[in-house]
């Protein structure tokens, strides 16, 4: 398969569930196409205990079909693999016990090979499922997160990928692609928003995770939003002004951490300050480009810095409902965030990078977890963690919906983030 097809035919996804089958095969090939530019050699290295092997990712979203909908549907089910069940699992505890996430990268075996033939003979096994009229609803919608689960996982996929090779002295390239043609940022404006008494949440309409519900009303002061997200040039800005020098910029415990971690400028960027690391490879730092893989304790030192602050989930989210859901995802294939083209109202709220929030990731007013296993997926996380929305260049734009809460630990870095200023009006 050419690895642009199903990417491109990701766009169909949000289709009825009749047509399921056909969406089951459209994310699992996109998949494969995301890693087909790869070496064998590069699917089995862990660069971090953050990261996972590409073998690693693509036999979880395997093992996820096989352990939550196959033994459920199919009599006297045989597993491919029993061993598979312990290494593949991630965080399930209830399912049973798992191989430790920092040591992934040790699983020289089983072969990449190997895991292509498991994901081929899982597929032709939910083919035949699939193709049933009398498959329970429950299982269907279970189907129907496996394919989200998995278009998770193929955005980990690149950004895993991407700090691998960031590690490797040759610098080398998932793809070869040329720059966007640089064109100068949007001048930084302000758009005021009202706020009251307003709903957030997901409507109920399509899928959406169960952290997204329920829908329900809050209260927020009215506030002002930048139109575009903070660029290179402006973090560059900072950089050079001792950002990383002066405590008072910073949270404490974001403080410690750039003690700790020698932090001086954002992790892909070389020590000139004149180039930065992407999946094309080492290119020259747009200064009008969105400045990208920033840990929160970078964004909100920055938006400190300026005298703004980062947004609320609930000021995004509302910002963003007046907004379409276009932008540079992944099926563009441009493998990095760019400058938006200059237009009026709000830029950029979808696509090109996630947008951390100052919203601790945690339940709705009246938030409860799914029965059984599923109910792991991510309630239990709802701690220590803070919110992002809007996705990235990275995402499947059927993947992404205003009220998604994507959400990582405040020092991550290595995902495509990166901030948007908002003020108290």
């Amino acid at each position: 398969m050419r690895a642009g097809e199903p990417m491109n035919a990701i766009i169909d996804l949000d289709l009825g569930l009749t047509r399921l089958g056909s969406r089951f095969h459209l994310v699992r090939a996109a998949s494969q196409a995301l890693a087909e530019p790869l070496a064998p050699e590069d699917y089995v290295v862990q660069s971090m205990p953050d990261a996972s092997p590409v073998k690693w990712h693509l036999a979880h979203t395997t093992w996820f079909f096989e352990e939550f909908v196959l033994q459920h549907a199919v009599p006297d089910y045989k597993f491919h693999d029993a061993q598979f069940r312990f290494l593949f699992n991630s965080y399930y505890n209830s399912v049973g016990p798992m191989h430790s996430r920092p040591q992934r990268g040790l699983l020289s075996r089983p072969t990449v090979e190997q895991v292509m033939e498991y994901r081929e003979r899982i597929d032709e096994r939910m083919t035949e499922l699939l193709q049933r009229d009398d498959l329970p609803d429950a299982l269907r919608d279970t189907v129907v997160l496996g394919l989200n689960h998995e278009q998770q996982h193929q955005e980990l996929l690149l950004t895993d990928i991407k700090h691998l090779f960031s590690c490797n002295p040759l610098l080398p390239a998932y793809q070869r692609d040329k720059a966007a043609q640089q064109r100068p940022a949007p001048n930084l404006e302000f758009h005021r928003f009202d706020g009251g008494l307003v709903e957030i949440g997901n409507t109920g309409e399509g899928f959406c995770f169960d952290n997204e519900l329920p829908r329900h009303r809050t209260y927020t002061d009215a506030f002002s939003l930048a139109n575009r997200a903070v660029t290179n040039g402006e973090y560059l800005e900072f950089v050079r002004a001792g950002g990383y020098e002066e405590a008072g910029h910073w949270l404490s415990d974001g403080w410690a951490t750039v003690q700790r971690e020698g932090w001086k400028r954002p992790i892909y960027w070389t020590p000139s300050l004149e180039q930065e690391f992407t999946l094309t490879g080492l290119r020259e730092l747009n200064p009008a480009a969105p400045a990208c893989h920033l840990s929160y304790y970078e964004a909100d030192a920055f938006a400190r810095w300026t005298g703004a602050r980062l947004p609320t989930e609930v000021e995004w989210e509302l910002a963003s409902e007046q907004v379409a859901i276009r932008g540079n995802f992944v099926e563009n294939r441009r493998w990095h965030p760019e400058t938006p083209t200059p237009e009026k109202g709000v830029l950029q709220m979808f696509g090109d990078l996630w947008e951390w929030t100052q919203s601790a990731y945690a339940a709705y007013p009246g938030f409860k977890p799914a029965a059984g296993a599923l109910g792991e997926y991510n309630g239990k996380f709802m701690v220590n963690q803070l919110v992002l929305r809007g996705g990235s260049c990275a995402t499947p734009i059927s993947h992404i919906r205003s009220s998604y809460r994507n959400f990582f630990p405040p020092g991550a870095r290595w995902q495509f983030t990166g901030l948007r200023l908002a003020r108290d009006v």
